[in-house]
């Protein structure tokens, strides 16, 4: 599932100098980690809806540990299909 989402992560947000295995599933997606933006967190959310037909809400306070990693986001996935 890691694997799988770091690919839509690099094919939703366009990133072709990255490849999976240069992303750690545990470092941060946004500021230090990744670099991601707030852009990138509602296209990647969509994508997640499209894919996974998960919806993650913004207004979520916990949001921010959702997207914190791509463990997290994993996590997050597979619990709400299930």
């Amino acid at each position: 599932m890691e694997n799988e989402l770091k690919q839509l992560i690099i094919d939703a947000l366009d990133l072709e100098d990255i490849s999976v295995d240069d992303i750690d599933s545990h470092d941060a997606l946004f500021n230090e980690g990744l670099g991601l933006d707030s852009i990138d967190a509602l296209e990647l959310g969509l994508a997640i809806r499209k894919k996974y037909n998960v919806k993650i809400d913004a207004e979520k306070e916990d949001v921010v540990k959702i997207f914190s990693s791509v463990s997290a986001l994993a996590k997050y996935i597979e619990s709400a299909r299930s």
